[in-house]
């Protein structure tokens, strides 16, 4: 079904109402940090349910649920690294492990906030082509073929206390592919992090903390966006409302990630994102979904 616009943003996740809202907050929250992307499951579940696209406005806007799992399931690397690095920076220990990695996260958020900077108009307009089923099903196959060689190649060898500048850098463009819908920003950055040889649980760990920025504004970003576009009360609270959900539901999955990836390998998710890119692309040729 065709979206809603509010000042040229798609707001379409209003006329939704609560419940089915919930129901995306719940499928939004657990597949935003899983390498699954949420923002292909915020368009593949209303198509299939008939429902109304929430647009792009809901699926960055509820990055703020995941932003409060992270920081909450982290708080203890969250709080080091911030109070390690504060107290580097007065002392001018710039070799502190602490202040090393908190450039780092800084050098990996530079180039996402470039490219969506670059991006924003077309990636947040009403009917955007990057939000086509098509996009997000050739997104999920490319990811899955990355996300297996990754496995293939690595040798996991490394820890998050391993991780330099430059892998901060890589990780960070690998970080850019998540603007186009279907990549997954967990995704991408944990398929760049093993292709560094991290450990799986230590490149999983990476992909959450160097996130945390760019979750963050670009959560902050949107809900700026729909206030000046004029959002209405009632959306304000159905968005609050999803938020609540998603926040619940992206805990609970970093909870199950981190220790699936204990003892498991990233294969499931890579299978799981192929089939899920050609059934999409077969359903779209066949007219089973619009």
């Amino acid at each position: 079904m065709a979206g809603a616009c509010t000042e040229g943003i798609d707001t379409g996740f209003v006329a939704l109402g609560y419940a089915k809202v919930g129901v995306l907050g719940v499928v939004q929250g657990i597949t935003e940090l899983l390498p699954i992307s949420s923002t292909a499951h915020m368009r593949i579940v209303p198509a299939v349910l008939g429902w109304q696209d929430p647009g792009s406005a809901f699926s960055a806007a509820m990055q703020l649920a995941a932003l409060a799992a992270v920081i909450s399931y982290f708080w203890s690397d969250v709080s080091s690294l911030t109070v390690g690095s504060v107290k580097a920076l007065v002392r001018r220990d710039f070799k502190h492990p602490s202040f090393k990695f908190a450039v780092g996260v800084v050098i990996a958020t530079i180039p996402i906030v470039i490219f969506g900077a670059m991006l924003s108009k077309i990636l947040n307009t009403c009917d955007s082509p990057l939000r086509s089923l098509n996009v997000i099903a050739l997104s999920c196959i490319v990811m899955a073929v990355l996300l297996g060689i990754g496995e293939l190649i690595a040798r996991r060898q490394r820890s998050a206390a391993d991780m330099d500048w430059l892998d901060a850098f890589l990780i960070g463009l690998a970080q850019v592919g998540a603007l186009i819908p279907g990549i997954s920003r967990s995704g991408s950055t944990l398929t760049a992090a093993l292709f560094l040889d991290f450990k799986r649980e230590d490149a999983a760990r990476i992909s959450f903390l160097l996130g945390v920025p760019a979750i963050a504004a670009a959560g902050l970003k949107e809900l700026f966006i729909l206030y000046k576009a004029g959002l209405s009360a009632e959306g304000w609270m159905i968005l609050l409302f999803g938020l609540v959900i998603a926040s619940a539901s992206a805990f609970a999955a970093i909870w199950g990630l981190m220790r699936f990836l204990k003892e498991h390998s990233a294969w499931p998710f890579a299978v799981y994102r192929m089939a899920l890119g050609i059934i999409l692309l077969v359903g779209v040729s066949r007219g089973w979904l619009a």
